[in-house]
Formats: C-alpha cells, structure tokens, sequence
C-alpha cells in the first residue's frame, strides 16, 4: 500500500497499524505545524519564538542541521534514514544526495516528514520497523540519529545491539558509510548532574543502568564500548566526533585531534525537557578535563562515522 504526499511516495507495506514511538498528542500539533507553514524557515522561527516545549523545538529547529550541514556527502550518493522521526535532517539529506529512503515507525511522524519535505522528489518515506522492512537495494549510507540506543526495545535477541548492527549491515555498500549519533554514558552532564536524556533517572548511565532497564531495552555506550561494539559487528575506519553541547542540539562538533581550548568549552547547563541539578561547575571542570586530554571519555555525545568491514 503506497500514498503520495506532493512529491513524497510514501510506504505503507510494513506499518502494522500501531505507533509504538512517539511524543504523544504534541505530534498532531506538529503536524498541522509544517501543513500551515509549508516548512518555510521563517515562519518556523515565528513558531519557535513562541513556543518553548521540548517536542517542538527539537523536531523544528534549524540548529539540529549542525550535526550533518557540514559533511561532504557524495551529490549521487543514496541514503537510507533509520528512524527519521519528524524529519529534522531528512529535508538536508535530500539537498545533499541523489535518494533518501527515511524508515520510521510511526505513521504520524511519517506524515510529517511526508507534509514537512512534500517538495522533494527524491524521497521516500517507509512506514514501519527495519527488523520487518524488506528493500531491494543497498546504500551509499545509512544513518542512526538518535536511534541505536533503542535497538533492544525493538530487536528481540539476546544482543541486541550486535543484531541490530548487524541487520543494518546488510543495507551498506561495501564501499558505504555507517552514521551514529548517540549520547554518551559517561557525558559530563550526567556526571553534573544531568537526568540520563532517556530513563530520566539521575546517574543511570554511570552506574550502568541499574535495576529496571533491562526491561527497557535503553542503553547508551561509552567511546571505547561503542568503538568495540562497531568493530565486533563488522566496521571499521571509525571516525569519532563530538558534538557540543550535545548531537540534539549542536553549536560546535569537535574531534580527537581538534578539541576545545581549555576555557573555550562553555557547556550548555539548560535542561529543556526535565529538570536537572547542577553538582558542580561544568566549565571550570571541562578546563581540566581539555587540559589533559580527556575531552572524549566526557563528551556529551557522539557522532560516528565508519565503514563496512567484516565482523570479527
């Protein structure tokens, strides 16, 4: 089953009838949202002006364009898009490549990247969970934004993540490019006192997500444990950078090599979505932290590219 949305074919095969993800009633505001303003970047800003809750600043604002704004993709390159959500970078990955197939769970979202990106004719939008999701082709790149934390939520295995990674292999090029944004376990705000971005709960992550969460099936890795678990799944030349103050939001992306001068790194402290404590002051602590060497272990997030290589 196929519906077109202007220039958007969107794919029906696979939805099982059920949003199992999604941001509640917000969602149907969202998408009278880009019907009315037709995704104009003006009347977005007009919107976000006046509107302060987290599910309609983080899927509307333009600053989400920071995290791939700046990449060279290749103009002829296809992109598979897992877990698009309201399509907060699919408009960019359209501008920058030749197709761009966005895989989402919800219908509702898949409805607002379809009204939001209505003008792009190189999308194509599949309703459903990449675990049932058959397609015929393999990509140039694949991207998992805020998506890989999820994988033993919606992957039944005993390793999720392996098996996750693992299936998303079979989509790559052997040539292709694997794109992960995730949160740090050991970020600096969790540390400071930052509820964990998706139990809520203060330290979760530091403390290796006690009691309840392996009936969640949410989990986020530190720089060494996500640099094994892509080698173990087949991936290599990883490529770690470091958004700041976080891959939701980013002002400025760093790297290893290019890290903030000590005193230069001014983290954001705002909590949008959940209140948080401040234990201690974040800036004078990431001086020392820059100082020695150690701005990786506590970025707040990670982006990471690598290629397809042969699993371990």
């Amino acid at each position: 089953m196929t519906d077109i949305i202007g220039n958007v074919k969107m794919n029906l095969q696979f939805y099982t009838g059920e949003d199992s993800y999604n941001d509640g009633d917000i969602e149907d505001e969202i998408l009278q949202l880009v019907k009315t303003t037709a995704n104009n970047p003006l009347e977005i800003a007009k919107v976000l002006a006046q509107d302060s809750r987290w599910p309609v600043l983080y899927h509307l604002s333009s600053q989400r364009l920071n995290l791939l704004d700046w990449y060279s993709f290749d103009p002829n390159g296809r992109v598979l898009e897992i877990g698009a959500g309201c399509g907060a970078l699919t408009g960019l990955l359209c501008e920058k490549t030749q197709q761009v197939i966005a895989v989402e769970l919800s219908k509702r979202r898949a409805e607002i990247i379809g009204n939001r990106h209505r003008n792009q004719k190189n999308l194509e939008v599949v309703v459903g969970n990449l675990n049932d999701i058959q397609l015929q082709q393999q990509f140039d790149y694949v991207t998992l934004i805020g998506v890989l934390e999820y994988a033993g939520k919606f992957t039944t295995s005993s390793s999720p993540f392996h098996q996750f990674l693992l299936k998303i292999k079979e989509f790559i090029e052997d040539d292709g490019t694997l794109i992960i944004a995730i949160e740090n376990k050991y970020g600096l705000k969790y540390w400071a006192g930052a509820r964990e971005d998706h139990t809520g709960r203060i330290f979760d992550s530091l403390e290796n997500y006690r009691s309840h969460e392996q009936d969640l099936g949410v989990a986020t890795f530190s720089n060494h444990e996500l640099r094994n678990l892509l080698t173990e799944t087949g991936f290599k030349d990883i490529e770690f950078y470091y958004p700041m103050p976080d891959y939701k939001m980013p002002v400025a992306i760093y790297t290893d090599d290019f890290s903030p001068s000590p005193g230069s790194f001014a983290p954001n402290t705002d909590s949008y979505d959940q209140d948080r404590f401040l234990l201690f002051n974040e800036e004078r602590t990431a001086k020392g932290i820059t100082e020695t060497g150690q701005f990786g272990f506590f970025a707040n997030s990670f982006l990471v590219f690598c290629k397809k290589g042969e699993a371990e």
